[in-house]
């Protein structure tokens, strides 16, 4: 049998170990509304364990044409979170005979996936524009709550940088000044949180479709 010592220094050298360890998003994932539309933002950086598994990693799913999500979490309990949500969307699109779907279905299957799978560790940002309500952001958090925002950040380089947010934060900015604070934002929690960095990747969603900037 293992002594006390011994049984702290195994569980040291497998916390350690990257090829044990799960591949986490751990991240800066950030969205806004503006005049107009609504703009998503992450960086890029996928860690496993004490290691940088990818630096250009793109944490920006598209669901439908004008919903996308941003993920943090366990990379994989996000990624089949996403492909569940995006199969049942285009399902539902299907019994729509050819209107798109709104943003809130896109947020209540989300809420009912990680409620309803208490082991999935899946923090999602889902944003995006419809006919109905226009420009939307919902913030889905680990237990299933969703809440409905005009600025939402998520992830484990948000918590430096909620000062600046709500210091910069306005309501109906233009889109230039969407772009300028996700960038800002994002780009500040890189340079304080170790498991953000990468580049940040700027999605954004209107009336008249998408643009990327990656």
């Amino acid at each position: 049998r293992l002594g006390d010592k011994e049984k702290t220094n195994k569980n040291h050298i497998e916390t350690m170990d990257p090829f044990n360890s799960q591949t986490t998003t751990g991240t800066t994932i950030m969205a806004v509304c503006y005049d107009g539309g609504v703009m998503v933002g992450a960086d890029s950086r996928t860690s496993s364990g004490s290691i940088v598994s990818s630096r250009a990693t793109n944490k920006i799913d598209q669901l439908h044409k004008k919903i996308f999500v941003c993920r943090s979490g366990v990379a994989s309990h996000t990624q089949i979170t996403c492909q569940y949500v995006q199969h049942w969307l285009n399902m539902h699109t299907i019994e729509l005979d050819g209107d798109l779907p709104q943003v809130k279905t896109a947020a209540k299957l989300f809420q009912q996936i990680i409620y309803h799978n208490k082991g999935l560790v899946a923090g999602i940002l889902c944003a995006g524009f419809d006919d109905v309500e226009g420009p939307q952001i919902y913030q889905i958090g680990l237990g299933g709550t969703v809440v409905p925002s005009r600025v939402a950040l998520s992830g484990s380089g948000s918590v430096f940088i909620y000062g600046y947010a709500d210091a910069n934060y306005k309501e109906n900015m233009t889109r230039a000044e969407a772009k300028e604070f996700l960038t800002n934002s994002i780009s500040l929690a890189m340079s304080r949180d170790a498991s953000s960095g990468g580049m940040v990747r700027l999605t954004d969603i209107h009336a008249d479709g998408t643009d990327y900037d990656y």
